[in-house]
């Protein structure tokens, strides 16, 4: 028991530090950048709305992650599953360094894409080894998808 407490605390505080590397590329670019100099569509939320979304989302992906960890890392599906989750968690951290960190929102789409590809792997491959674990990665997939249409207006707009 004490064993699964850990993993499950080891997955989510993963996925959350992946978020923090992403947001120390996002920073400094929110004010000086995204807020003063871009063009965005009427349908941008607001700024603020963005941190508690993605401290969920990357909470949800932890539990999602531990769900697969837990039927035994030994196991083939499991690792390889484990192993596309871990490509789509450096592709949203990628996001990050293209969109804010090199300031390119058509950079920023076009790793919006493979990161959407790459949730959609991690998903079927969750899928078949936990349904749970699948369900918990809906919110991000749909929450990308919107990123994705924001991030293709924005590039357009500018």
């Amino acid at each position: 028991m004490k064993n699964k407490i850990l993993m499950l605390i080891a997955a989510i505080l993963i996925c959350e530090i992946a978020g923090i590397i992403g947001s120390i590329f996002t920073y400094n670019s929110i004010p000086e950048w995204y807020n003063a100099k871009l063009n965005k569509p009427s349908f941008t939320p607001p700024s603020w709305l963005f941190g508690p979304v993605w401290v969920t989302l990357y909470f949800l992906m932890g539990i999602s992650a531990y769900l697969v960890w837990e039927k035994g890392i030994k196991k083939k599906k499991v690792k390889d599953s484990l192993a596309v989750f871990g490509i789509q968690l450096v592709l949203n951290m990628l996001w990050s360094i293209l969109f804010f960190g090199l300031r390119c929102p058509l950079c920023g789409f076009i790793g919006i894409i493979l990161l959407w590809i790459a949730i959609v792997l991690t998903i079927v491959k969750f899928y078949k080894i936990s349904r749970t674990a699948a369900i918990l990665l809906l919110p991000y997939i749909f929450w990308v998808a919107f990123a994705m249409v924001l991030n293709f207006y924005i590039w357009k707009l500018n």
